[in-house]
């Protein structure tokens, strides 16, 4: 049996882990459960899973949750839970699946521990890749990727000589507003913006797939974790998010990964790998699809993404930078304080601003991302 721990356990792909859980009970075992704020599903999941180790985001909620706590589970809140639940378990892999940079220390502690890495929180690659990279080789732990995309890259290399690939595409949705023109942005809601085609989502990986920055997040996660020059890596929109992303070698041969949107089988993946055991997933039939579609993505269209290219092939804090202004963006958009394009606009501003600091050390990090958050709090 293997026995799991979940970060992030009340959110999308939490959910969805526990969906595979449910799927083959004789296989998992919950070690523990990190969540935010949604304490009514977090008690819940406890019930349920019984971990020996649960965390919530403050003191306040912590005391919330203590009196329906099952006997034998043991509380704990903020980031110092998060830490515990990640390192302090017997949990042989731990899935970390929480929202945005707050991930970090976490996965480090959970890699320190010598536990495999389902990794889904990819601002954790963005904005540490050169420390979380190192320390993961040196301590022999798997980094195996849940990102339905980096699941399909990971997939098509399996056996294969690295140092023949040519290069990689990451299939993009393009989001809820695909077809809509930057005139037409000027005016959607956020309501429009949630409204994903394709995948289910939370609400602000789904607000980063109408901006674009969730591929930019994704082709800087892809430079980590496959060790690919940026020039390498080319991103395409593909509105039915079928082929979920492909390897081409050096003498043409392209090898893809085909399947419907359903998280829940890169998450499956990651959690039995190398096996393949049999999914909730829908079956895919290409006969029923039809046709698929694909377009050239366009930086002009998405200039999101191309300033995540710029950042990434520039390295250094950059890409906290870019993460950190981001966040702060998208949770000002959420709150009805900017419109939507000016996430992209905050972002600039904070991009040319910054200084880049290379091969940084946690500190500097850490310093880069509250310096880029003040900044794009204020603008």
């Amino acid at each position: 049996m293997k026995k799991i721990a979940i970060l992030g356990s009340t959110g999308s792909i939490g959910t969805q882990t526990l969906d595979v859980v449910d799927m083959h009970p004789e296989l998992f075992q919950v070690e523990g459960l990190a969540a935010g704020s949604n304490t009514d599903l977090l008690i819940e999941q406890t019930k349920r899973y019984r971990p020996k180790k649960v965390s919530v985001g403050s003191k306040e909620l912590a005391e919330k949750v203590a009196p329906h706590l099952p006997a034998g589970t043991q509380l704990f809140y903020g980031n110092e839970g998060l830490v515990e639940v990640a390192a302090g378990t017997d949990a042989h892999t731990v899935v970390t699946a929480v929202v945005g940079s707050v991930g970090l220390e976490s996965t480090l502690a959970a890699i320190d521990a010598g536990k495999q890495i389902g990794l889904a929180n990819k601002e954790t690659l963005v904005t540490a890749g050169h420390i979380v990279t190192t320390r993961a080789a040196a301590k022999g732990v798997s980094l195996l990727p849940v990102d339905s995309e980096h699941s399909a890259i990971f997939q098509c290399l399996n056996g294969e000589n690295r140092e023949r690939v040519a290069g990689i595409t990451l299939t993009a949705s393009g989001g809820s507003f695909r077809d809509l023109t930057r005139e037409q942005l000027k005016s959607v809601t956020i309501e429009d913006a949630l409204k994903h085609p394709n995948w289910s989502m939370g609400s602000k990986i789904t607000i980063d797939s109408a901006t674009m920055v969730n591929k930019g997040l994704e082709v800087i996660e892809a430079h980590w974790l496959f060790g690919l020059r940026y020039d390498q890596i080319n991103v395409l929109l593909h509105p039915e998010s079928v082929i979920h992303s492909y390897v081409e070698f050096d003498d043409t041969s392209v090898i893809a990964q085909l399947g419907n949107p359903d998280m829940r089988v890169p998450i499956q993946y990651a959690l039995t790998y190398p096996d393949r055991l049999p999914s909730p997933a829908q079956r895919l039939s290409l006969a029923q699809a039809g046709k698929l579609h694909f377009r050239e993505m366009d930086m002009e269209r998405f200039p999101c993404l191309r300033m995540a290219y710029e950042c990434g092939k520039m390295g250094g804090t950059a890409t906290t930078a870019f993460n950190a202004a981001n966040e702060v963006a998208v949770a000002r958009f959420l709150r009805k304080e900017i419109s939507f394009l000016k996430i992209e606009d905050i972002i600039a501003s904070v991009l040319e601003a910054h200084h880049n600091v290379d091969e940084p050390d946690l500190q500097e990090i850490a310093r880069c991302d509250q310096e880029s958050r003040k900044l794009a709090a204020s603008l």
